[in-house]
């Protein structure tokens, strides 16, 4: 029972995070004021929206895993930290957080593996 209510939770939270995804593109394309250095910013920002947005249609099929609380969990924690960190630094010029992006992306490469168990 637990696993059809966390794959439920994470099928709402991919889907949030798609249109989330949606909008922070249409920001990047039309409304974003990139910070110096504008072209590097811009590739951060396209960066973080295109690992946004697959890995939000990735949270869709968790349900359908066998382990839908450790694939979503994990893939969700991995989203923020490599999505984040870089959206950040694109939007503010601030490096500071890029530092979390690679653990990030590991835990995005472990939540794939996560939903194949």
């Amino acid at each position: 029972m637990a696993a059809i209510g966390s794959g439920r939770l994470f099928l709402r939270i991919g889907a949030v995070s798609g249109s989330l995804a949606v909008g922070a593109g249409a920001y990047g394309a039309h409304g974003q004021r990139i910070i110096e250095q504008e072209e590097y910013n811009k590739e951060l920002y396209k960066t973080a929206n295109r690992y946004h947005f697959l890995h939000s249609l990735a949270l869709l099929a968790v349900p359908h895993c066998r382990k839908p609380l450790l694939a979503g969990s994990v893939m969700t924690s991995g989203m923020v930290m490599f999505c984040g960190a870089l959206y950040y630094q694109a939007l503010t010029g601030d490096p500071s957080y890029v530092r979390v992006a690679p653990t990030g992306g590991w835990l995005m490469i472990l939540g794939w593996a996560a939903m194949a168990l």
